[in-house]
């Protein structure tokens, strides 16, 4: 079985267009949860930064998160969201699962 593709994503709504933002990126989460190989697309803010959004994200596999990045609607999101947020980019860090010991 292929492993799992697991990360989060990062960016902080430009003051004033948190609602923007916000709007935006539930309707891209709609999207991505309609794919077939997403498991996982989960938005949250900080509690301590609600300005500041979370997506962690869990694909089936290399291929299926290969698909969800060269899907048009991420595309598309990507251009609308970059002006909307600080540093016109999400951060992403990609993250491995810690087995346990036998």
């Amino acid at each position: 079985m292929e492993k799992q593709i697991v990360l989060y994503a990062e960016f902080t709504a430009r003051p004033g267009a948190r609602a923007e933002v916000e709007t935006l990126i539930r309707t891209y989460a709609d999207a991505v949860q309609a794919e077939p190989g997403n498991i996982v697309f989960d938005v949250y803010t900080r509690a301590e930064a609600p300005d500041r959004f979370v997506v962690f994200e869990v694909y089936r596999d290399r291929p299926a998160f290969d698909s969800h990045i060269g899907a048009a609607e991420g595309a598309a999101f990507n251009r609308a969201l970059g002006p909307l947020i600080v540093g016109g980019a999400s951060e992403l860090s990609f993250l491995d699962l810690l087995e346990a010991a036998l």
